[in-house]
């Protein structure tokens, strides 16, 4: 039988390259997409319910936020997989398939997608960002005993391992924080390579200003430091 898969888009402001994203998923495989409007100005709720995307709204700015949004909802509906996927176009949507394989297969809860391991488009991801992935991957290393990669977004989780591992934060400390409570929590964790590019339109929005920069690299270590001194 072939698992339910929901696919959850947290975006803002991103009328130009939501489409393209839309576009390029693998509609046969997937039960639902949850596209989160997180409080944009731009017509990115409009085309995204054109495309056939259910809408949810959560004006509070903050990926986290957003996402918390998309489990809420999914709760009712129980998917087997849940994936998450930038808006952006800067992954590739059509790569799907590979990420929730090892999922699909029994033998993992968490697969991340690893734009390291993968191909990036020169200029795709900036110093800055290769620089906070290196060094966040190096503490979880220290701290934890996994070695990740990447904290890339193009990642998949079973959806009741997702659940119990009770995400909390509500903005730029979620992926780290999902990689290394999985890693507490004993889940079954590979990544698996994948391509990137360039966002379709504009800057980034933590990697592409020097205020989002910083905000994001300052959550990252705070929540990578934080959990080392709780217990599971």
């Amino acid at each position: 039988m072939q698992p339910r898969i929901a696919v959850i888009i947290p975006a803002l402001n991103e009328e130009i390259a939501l489409p393209r994203v839309l576009a390029d998923l693998p509609q046969t495989l997937i039960a639902e997409v949850v596209v989160v409007d997180n409080g944009s100005s731009d017509q990115t709720a409009a085309v995204a319910r054109a495309k056939g995307a259910t809408v949810l709204s959560e004006p509070r700015r903050g990926y986290g936020w957003a996402c918390l949004a998309a489990i809420a909802y999914l709760k009712a509906k129980a998917p087997d997989i849940v994936v998450f996927l930038d808006a952006d176009y800067s992954d590739y949507p059509d790569e799907l398939p590979a990420v929730i394989a090892p999922i699909v297969t029994g033998a993992y809860d968490l697969v991340i997608g690893s734009r390291t391991k993968g191909k990036a488009e020169a200029g795709a991801l900036l110093p800055q960002a290769r620089f906070g992935n290196a060094l966040a991957t190096q503490l979880i290393r220290w701290l934890y005993g996994f070695t990740y990669s990447d904290l890339g977004p193009f990642r998949a989780v079973r959806f009741s391992a997702l659940l119990e591992l009770g995400m909390a934060d509500r903005t730029y400390g979620w992926t780290v924080e999902m990689q290394i409570k999985a890693v507490r929590r004993g889940l079954r964790i590979t990544e698996v390579p994948v391509r990137y590019r360039k966002r379709a339109s504009g800057e980034s929005k933590v990697s592409g200003t020097l205020k989002g920069t910083v905000l994001a690299g300052a959550k990252i270590l705070w929540t990578v430091f934080r959990y080392a001194r709780t217990s599971p």
